[in-house]
């Protein structure tokens, strides 16, 4: 079964969400110190990430076109508009809770370079065991966002189960026409430019910026397009 892993991670973060809602009676200063290691983990897997690149140059041209169409598009404003649409039908009590719970964990658990790669696993191999491990860390992580930013997180396994989703359905047909070295190459670069989208969520979670990584998004696909431009231009 080709979602089976991308089925399995989404209820394993609708179940750390449930576990998390019980946990919200943990002092306000016991929540922002896991919050803040929770950062900082982040940030450090986005850095590992971001090495991942064999052509930094590709990752840069991502960066900035992505920056460029997200801004047009503002896909972050949209995110949290749906955050805040979702806050207003379930009666969230905390403004802007629900926006920023969704809007984050959205993004940590889509862009991390795991959901790419163990999506195609799923797809390409049938072997669900990277989505499997993601799972284990998703649920756990939802725990501790829950725990500190709120019941929005739920609502976040929605889009994982499709971005995954369709990664793995397309990978399932993507040997038919995609060569392995420009497979290879798809992987390096995009895991890069998310790595680096991973690393702004970890310092925006720590106070230190407040980046509208996902308006960066788009880089993924410019990623794609560049990667692909120059296997056949070489």
């Amino acid at each position: 079964m080709v979602l089976l892993g991308t089925v399995v991670n989404g209820l394993a973060i609708i179940l750390g969400t449930l576990i998390g809602t019980f946990s919200r009676r943990i002092p306000e200063r016991m929540k922002t110190t896991i919050m803040q290691g929770l950062a900082l983990v982040v940030a450090v897997i986005g850095l590992q990430m971001a090495m991942k690149s064999e052509q930094f140059l590709v990752v840069i041209g991502s960066l900035v076109v992505g920056g460029i169409l997200g801004e047009y598009w503002d896909l972050e404003g949209k995110l949290k508009s749906l955050g805040r649409w979702i806050e207003i039908k379930t009666g969230a009590a905390s403004e802007g809770s629900v926006a920023q719970a969704f809007v984050t964990a959205t993004l940590v658990y889509v862009v991390g370079a795991m959901a790419i790669l163990g999506a195609l696993d799923s797809g390409l191999r049938d072997d669900h065991s990277v989505l499997f491990t993601k799972s284990l860390i998703d649920g756990f992580t939802a725990i501790m966002f829950t725990a500190t930013l709120g019941y929005g997180v739920l609502f976040s396994a929605f889009p994982v189960m499709i971005y995954q989703g369709f990664i793995a359905l397309f990978a399932s047909q993507i040997d038919r026409f995609v060569p392995q070295a420009l497979l290879d190459a798809f992987i390096a670069e995009v895991t890069s430019a998310g790595g680096i989208m991973i690393l702004a969520i970890g310092l925006n979670l720590l106070g230190l910026t407040q980046i509208r990584v996902a308006n960066f998004l788009p880089g993924l696909l410019v990623a794609v397009s560049l990667v692909t431009s120059l296997y056949y231009i070489q």
